[in-house]
């Protein structure tokens, strides 16, 4: 069952490792430096922790676990993932500004769905017997890609203001895409000898023959990042600062191997039982696969075409209101993605002279309510950040949405 959803839902497989995606972020701690960081996010407004972490940590997945999500489904629904690791290094001479270059792995998971198509993925469809379930709406936007990362920081601007650009050339490396649109479902008869598939949807797929090969050169592309940070007075607190960062602002382009399906047809089969599409054991049934099915139901062609990466914006105003307590509220958003508005705040308290801890609650994104912890150590020499910003996928798992977590190391260069 686990592997049959991986295939029918995820089309792909990812390795999991978020903060924000930013190189610019810790650069107040770090200054000049080389750092390695990890960060992963994964959420979904429609199924459950419990049900999440079969799939990343292995397991048999009941009914009891299916039945939970079930019953509190919407009728639409997301899921989305957000996964990078990256290698950075601040350097330079100059007091004012420093230079950036780094390389990083990004894999950004996107999916809607219906209820119906959960059902049918996790029940199969003799539970629906003389039932039409609608597909329409559920979508797959699952894409890889590698980057060289150029850029500086003007760290100085009238003694405190920073300002920060970066150009990236990407490396496509993964591309399914699949859209199932109006009048999409799925019929089966009375007695389960007839099935009707009414297949209107849009697919795109990268080079097939290198779609699982870590170093495949299937696209190009470019992108840039941009970064804006300022002290201003407020009627509150000691001081206040005022972020606002936008990354991954780019295309990729696909090569001609790369290819798309269109589909607007019935695909019909009769004649044999058909209890469960999720266990078609009979040999006389070998006709009825994936493949056969997109053969019969669309019209393939072989193109280069572009695409949008999502873009992520993120606005934070921080106030301090003691030497030792910052209080900080912000707004992030994914362009072209399945990401929902999210909202958030962070109460950061310095522990010691070294260690700062913070609290986040947040709301939105894939998920819903998400909070979460994290942990710093700053040092002449070092810097540690390791954390979550849900943790409630780890603590309370049957009953909650979403679950992530952080972890940069920066060795700091001598000043």
């Amino acid at each position: 069952m686990r592997t049959r959803f991986i295939i029918y839902f995820c089309f792909c497989s990812i390795a999991f490792f978020a903060q924000y995606n930013s190189e610019f972020l810790n650069f107040e701690k770090t200054g000049r430096s080389i750092s390695i960081n990890g960060e992963y996010e994964l959420g979904s407004n429609g199924i459950y922790n419990s049900l999440l972490n079969k799939f990343i940590y292995g397991g048999f997945i009941n009914k009891k676990i299916k039945d939970a999500s079930n019953d509190h489904m919407r009728n639409l629904n997301v899921m989305g993932a957000n996964i990078n690791y990256d290698m950075s290094v601040f350097f330079g001479r100059n007091s004012k500004y420093s230079y950036l270059i780094g390389i990083k792995d990004q894999v950004i998971f996107n999916s809607s769905f219906t209820k119906d198509f959960y059902q049918l993925m996790f029940y199969g469809n003799k539970p629906y017997l003389n039932e039409t379930k609608n597909l329409a709406g559920s979508s797959i936007n699952s894409l890889r890609f590698q980057e060289l990362k150029l850029g500086f920081i003007w760290h100085k601007i009238d003694t405190t203001a920073k300002v920060g650009v970066s150009v990236s050339i990407l490396k496509g490396q993964q591309l399914f895409y699949i859209k199932a649109k109006e009048g999409s479902s799925l019929y089966t008869n009375s007695d389960g000898t007839e099935l009707v598939f009414n297949s209107d949807f849009d697919m795109a797929l990268s080079d097939t023959n290198n779609r699982k090969n870590p170093f495949a050169y299937t696209g190009i592309g470019a992108s840039a990042d941009i970064f804006f940070e300022t002290p201003y007075k407020s009627k509150i607190g000691k001081g206040s600062v005022l972020t606002v960062n936008a990354n991954n602002i780019g295309f990729l382009h696909w090569f001609d191997n790369s290819v798309q399906y269109n589909s607007d047809s019935t695909f019909r089969f009769d004649g044999y039982k058909v209890d469960n599409l999720l266990d078609l054991q009979d040999t006389t049934l070998a006709a009825i696969n994936r493949d056969s099915i997109i053969k019969n139901t669309t019209n393939a062609r072989k193109e280069s075409f572009n695409v949008n990466i999502p873009t992520n914006l993120l606005i934070i105003n921080k106030i301090r209101f003691t030497n030792k307590f910052v209080l900080g509220t912000g707004f992030r958003y994914l362009f072209n993605s399945n990401f929902k508005p999210y909202f958030f705040a962070d109460a950061e308290y310095q522990l010691t002279s070294k260690i700062t801890g913070v609290l986040h609650v947040a709301y939105g994104g894939y998920s819903k309510l998400n909070v979460g912890l994290a942990f710093s150590y700053n040092s002449p020499a070092w810097f540690f950040k390791i954390g979550s910003n849900s943790l409630q996928g780890y603590i309370s798992p049957t009953n909650t949405y979403g679950q992530g977590a952080f972890i940069s190391i920066a060795k700091k260069f001598k000043r």
